[in-house]
């Protein structure tokens, strides 16, 4: 049964972003920011400290070095540099999951080097070579080519999460739809979970142009940042929810 993950402890000092305490009890696994894009120490170790009170899988959010831009930048940097990078953000959180006894479970790149990853083999690799030395999955986006990513992983001795995206407007090739074209994110809950319970439920989803499309999914992503996630994602898990009880989970 597909499972829900959400972004979480993007809040810097006095900036507060999302609504983590309301939103983490929802989710199977909690992708953290790391301190790049978002987030500080104290930050990372109250949310660790939240999804450890809920029974939540932690993963790791790591991205750009660009809090002003929320790491949707694309930043120029070298194979090594990214592996080195990633290295530094997980073992940061790691750390703090030391701390309360807890631990990482995952890594899920965040905004620009997410997209990067998902378009150049040298930055996906460069990522995957950081995930073999920590021994951690990496969760990436569920598209056409997601046979050929899985098989990149298991050359280099990683395995992999694919997620979906809810709140996320979709193009026929499977690609999400660029953040500068009108509704590529999605604000209405009615929207977000039409979208929700079509993967949900029959692993399609409408496109753009009116679509339908297949998309087979370990986990479905709802953004904590988005002002409907906390009812949406209240109704998502109260679906799968229903569907584990149908099975016989």
């Amino acid at each position: 049964m597909i499972g829900l993950n959400g972004d979480v402890g993007e809040s810097y000092g006095s900036w507060s972003l999302g609504k983590d305490e309301q939103l983490i009890p929802l989710l199977d696994k909690a992708n953290i920011a790391c301190g790049f894009h978002a987030s500080d120490p104290e930050t990372m170790s109250h949310t660790v400290q939240l999804c450890q009170h809920h029974h939540v899988s932690i993963g790791a959010h790591p991205g750009y070095d660009d809090k002003v831009g929320f790491g949707r930048r694309s930043i120029t940097m070298s194979s090594d540099a990214i592996t080195t990078s990633i290295l530094y953000q997980v073992g940061a959180l790691e750390g703090i999951c030391q701390l309360h006894g807890s631990r990482v479970d995952y890594i899920k790149p965040h905004g620009a080097m997410y997209h990067d990853m998902m378009h150049s083999a040298s930055t996906m690799q460069a990522i995957f070579t950081a995930a073999k030395a920590l021994n951690l999955p990496v969760m990436l986006f569920a598209n056409s080519h997601a046979e050929k990513t899985r098989q990149l992983a298991k050359h280099i001795g990683v395995s992999v999460l694919f997620e979906a995206f809810a709140d996320r407007l979709y193009l026929d090739n499977g690609e999400l739809a660029p953040r500068s074209q009108a509704n590529a994110v999605f604000h209405s809950s009615e929207q977000i979970l039409q979208q929700a319970s079509h993967l949900l439920q029959t692993q399609t989803l409408i496109t753009a142009s009116g679509n339908k499309r297949r998309v087979i999914a370990d986990t479905l992503c709802v953004h904590g940042d988005n002002e409907a996630s906390i009812e949406v994602a209240t109704a998502i898990r109260a679906i799968i929810h229903r569907a584990g009880q149908n099975n016989g989970e």
